[in-house]
């Protein structure tokens, strides 16, 4: 998710199914256009969301042209406010949900991902956002996109897509070319997960040879940020959905020939100091020196890092962004991400005119403005193009983060090739979620700093890491992660 998944309480996000379906809506008038405002007694909107930064200034304009344009001709004022990070959002609505005490009111519109929209709606908070939409305006989103809102039902709508997201490569070029130079090492090997092993694999023998008089001092060459993501769509790559969900029941799908080619390309090399993680993010990472590369959400292009600072010094670099790296073989798929925003149930006219700040964010131009400043993707079908982007930053004269940029132009110029994937919601997917993202990360860490160990006090590193990657040792981890991810889903059955 953006960097970091839902923070709800596992018994709330517990209840999550999210049915992928199509609005039943017909006819061109939405219900909900009935609906008759006053602008000399405007209706007060407030809007929860996690953007900070550029993110955050880029909304604010948004929202106070709306203020001064439409919303002032049809009687609705919106405000903002940012909860912090995605994980103080979800905390402050689940306070809110639950009446916690010193818990704000819920607003009238929030930032959430599907799963928190779910179980806010078992509580009857959200408001069914297909009463005031047409079929013939639901048709001009991205249909997945929209998919992604509807629970229980096909004609109830309940999460709408305002700005999504999915993963990226992000290297430091600038450290990359004298190694590259060095070894014959490409670009093109980092297409694949198992290209990104090899290269991290000669990265560290190659940084290791800069020192001859210190053995194993190698550095890491690659990080990512979402476990989760790497054996969900890892998996998915393999033509296997790891949460098979079918009327809402889960069935685990585990294969073990599959998931030990995930554990080859990462906690091999993890283990054997090719691949490292030490700060919050994998950008940090990269600005500490301690990687070159890594894979995370779009987003995070706008923290990457402009220098490296070390205890040598401080350098300045710049920057290559890529598709994310596929399983050799595999189909090229790449996960779907990125929070939409619940309207919370009140009476038609904050409701009517909640979507009706919505539809005007998400218009072709809005849209586009405003996903120049997050490094996010457009929603609607007609501005996933370079070419809509770019007509948007001159008509507007936009001054857009160079590195946001090149991560909008590198997946919208391959998003007709792409195939987006974002996994249905079950019950107990928080939980299952948390085995997938800390279980072999923690493992993986915990075991690099026992190799570590071992070499400080006198064996070879190469020893050291072969008492952790043997078949056994596979076996073993397979059938303790696999009980307890099928514990974590199946809980309560």
């Amino acid at each position: 998710m953006e960097k970091s998944f839902l923070t709800w309480t596992a018994a709330a996000l517990g209840t999550a199914i999210l049915l992928t379906a199509c609005n039943t809506n017909t006819g061109t008038t939405a219900p909900g256009s009935k609906v008759k405002l006053d602008p000399s007694k405007p209706v007060s909107l407030t809007v929860w969301h996690y953007y900070n930064g550029a993110q955050q200034a880029a909304f604010d304009q948004l929202v106070s042209e709306f203020n001064a344009t439409e919303g002032k001709d049809k009687g609705i004022y919106v405000e903002g406010y940012t909860q912090g990070s995605v994980s103080d959002l979800e905390k402050a609505v689940s306070d809110a949900v639950s009446g916690a005490v010193g818990a704000q009111s819920l607003p009238d519109i929030f930032s959430t991902y599907a799963d928190t929209a779910y179980a806010v709606q078992k509580e009857d908070k959200l408001a069914d956002l297909s009463s005031y939409f047409t079929e013939e305006e639901l048709s001009e989103y991205v249909d997945s996109y929209i998919k992604e809102g509807y629970f229980h039902d096909d004609t109830s709508l309940y999460l709408f897509p305002v700005a999504k997201s999915t993963e990226i490569m992000m290297i430091n070029k600038t450290d990359w070319k004298p190694f590259a130079d060095a070894t014959g090492s490409s670009l093109e090997e980092l297409s694949t997960l198992d290209g990104v092993a090899d290269v991290a694999k000669r990265y560290y023998e190659w940084t290791d040879s800069l020192t001859p008089d210190i053995p194993d001092d190698g550095k890491a060459f690659y990080g990512r940020d979402s476990m989760s993501n790497y054996f969900i769509i890892g998996m998915k790559q393999m033509g296997v959905d790891l949460f098979d969900v079918k009327d809402g029941k889960v069935t685990i799908q585990a294969d073990k020939e599959k998931i030990r080619r995930l554990w080859d390309n990462y906690y091999v090399p993890y283990v054997n100091g090719y691949f490292a993680s030490f700060g919050k993010f994998r950008s940090d990472d990269v600005k500490t020196g301690d990687i070159l590369a890594y894979t995370g959400s779009m987003s995070s292009s706008m923290y990457f890092p402009d220098q490296v600072i070390t205890d040598d010094g401080t350098r300045d670099i710049d920057c290559i962004v890529m598709q994310p790296p596929v399983l050799e073989g595999g189909e090229h798929i790449c996960v779907q991400q990125g929070a939409g925003m619940a309207v919370t149930r009140s009476d038609e006219r904050h409701e009517y005119a909640a979507c009706e700040f919505l539809k005007w964010f998400t218009r072709k131009e809005n849209n586009l403005r405003f996903v120049c400043e997050s490094a996010y993707l457009p929603v609607r079908k007609d501005s996933n193009f370079v070419e809509a982007l770019d007509e948007v930053i001159k008509d507007k004269d936009l001054k857009v983060n160079d590195k946001a940029y090149q991560c909008l132009d590198n997946i919208l110029s391959s998003y007709d090739l792409t195939s987006f994937y974002t996994p249905k919601c079950f019950e107990n997917g928080y939980a299952a979620r948390k085995i997938l993202d800390y279980d072999l990360s923690d493992k993986a860490a915990e075991d690099k700093a026992k190799v570590d160990e071992m070499t400080a006090g006198g064996m070879s590193r190469a020893e050291a890491t072969a008492l952790f990657t043997t078949d056994e040792a596979f076996e073993q981890w397979y059938e303790q992660w696999n009980t307890k991810l099928e514990a974590a889903a199946y809980q309560n059955k």
